[in-house]
């Protein structure tokens, strides 16, 4: 059974820092690329960042770049999302999704953890 459970997620004021986790388990997570998005209330889903199966490679939304950083542990089958600096407008429910690296067909979703910046 395929499963994505984040964790991490909490009240934090702005300029703070939280570090989001996410376990997968069910699926081969070395072979599928990583990442993390999030939606507010009233708002569309945005990506927020990616990370290759190895993590040589990462990118990130605009709106996060330079405070957000994605990385992976490929042996305890975990990405994470360390957030610095933190913004009101980072408030949102944060999801992680897995994506095969070659048949992008097979992917999955977590059901989200909140994120919630605020003094």
């Amino acid at each position: 059974q395929v499963q994505l459970v984040e964790s991490g997620g909490g009240l934090v004021q702005p300029g703070g820092s939280l570090r989001l986790s996410c376990a997968a388990s069910g699926f081969t997570f070395s072979m599928y690329v990583m990442s993390w998005d999030r939606q507010a209330p009233g708002k569309e889903r945005e990506l927020v960042a990616t990370i290759a199966t190895t993590g040589g490679r990462t990118d990130y939304a605009d709106s996060v770049k330079g405070r957000f950083s994605i990385s992976r542990d490929n042996a305890k089958n975990t990405v994470y999302l360390q957030m610095n600096s933190l913004k009101p407008e980072d408030t949102a429910v944060y999801y992680c999704n897995a994506r095969h690296a070659s048949l992008p067909n097979f992917r999955y979703g977590g059901q989200g953890t909140q994120v919630t910046v605020s003094s």
